[in-house]
């Protein structure tokens, strides 16, 4: 199946970014929908931040002359619309919601999806971790073959790499078609199963589990680690910077489903469990182990 029209649903951390990066190809337009209007709008705001800074990126290291940048990012934000209903999805191909992690939402928004988007649309969830089979239960029984994972990274707006997480009822076709948008978007598909963390989330927390533990351990500076790891050359950002602007919430869930699953080797970090009880979720909340 071809996609020619994009549906997101949530204008949080990642729905924004997902929709810009859809946009930003080129090709296909692409609705955003949230029911706040200051989240939709904010959202928005940012889309068109990320890309005139892209574009001026592109003038200043020559690959864009100036009139270029303008029609490029014209044509970006032309693509790009957003609704707090569900205005434009009955006719949308595919649909990528990007609502907060939980399971009765995400499942709330999918028995919505349903009814809302064509028979044909594919409905992909951006979860970090939790089981696609799990939030295809919400959908009707002839339309769980539709269903799959698209794991965008934050941010999503450079970050290449989407996982096509493959749900037990997903079909070849459902497979082959999301495999299509992700490449026709310029992003990079891996195939993954449906399992705890799904690839990178696995391999990435295991990684994270070590700076937990020594953090805890020493009781350093959280400042001190990231800017020591940063110093080495390793990673751009430190664990606990990327994980303020993941949300802490979000981490806090995911560590704790890889150690539910796969043991201690995977780690929750205490003192980020005391920061989510005390809704200092990160970026989002504008505080979290930094201010923001």
């Amino acid at each position: 199946m071809f996609v020619f029209s994009i549906g997101v649903v949530g204008a949080g951390v990642m729905g924004g970014q997902i929709a810009q990066a859809i946009a930003a190809a080129g090709e296909l337009p692409v609705v955003l929908h949230d029911p706040d209007p200051t989240a939709l709008e904010r959202a928005l705001a940012e889309a068109g931040d990320i890309t005139q800074r892209r574009a001026a990126r592109a003038v200043e290291q020559g690959r864009l002359g100036d009139d270029q940048a303008a029609e490029r990012i014209e044509r970006t934000l032309g693509l790009l619309s957003g609704t707090t209903g569900y205005e434009g999805f009955g006719g949308v191909d595919l649909v990528i919601e990007a609502v907060p992690e939980s399971l009765d939402v995400k499942q709330e928004v999918f028995a919505e999806l349903d009814v809302r988007t064509p028979g044909h649309a594919i409905l992909a969830t951006n979860t970090s971790g939790i089981p696609v089979t799990a939030i295809a239960d919400a959908v009707s029984f002839e339309r769980r073959s539709k269903v799959i994972g698209l794991h965008f990274f934050w941010p999503a707006s450079v970050m290449r790499l989407v996982e096509v997480v493959v749900g037990e009822e997903s079909s070849p076709e459902t497979v082959a078609s999301a495999v299509a948008f992700v490449s026709q978007i310029r992003k990079s598909p891996v195939r993954c199963a449906d399992s705890p963390g799904f690839v990178v989330n696995r391999i990435f927390a295991a990684m994270n589990s070590e700076a937990w533990a020594e953090q805890e351990a020493t009781q350093r500076p959280v400042a001190d680690v990231d800017a020591e790891l940063r110093a080495s050359g390793l990673v751009p950002m430190g664990p606990f910077e990327v994980a303020d602007m993941i949300g802490l919430d979000t981490v806090v869930r995911v560590d704790s489903e890889l150690r539910d699953a796969y043991g201690d080797a995977f780690r929750v970090h205490g003192g980020m469990q005391e920061l989510v009880g005390q809704g200092h979720l990160g970026a989002k909340s504008g505080r979290g182990f930094y201010e923001h």
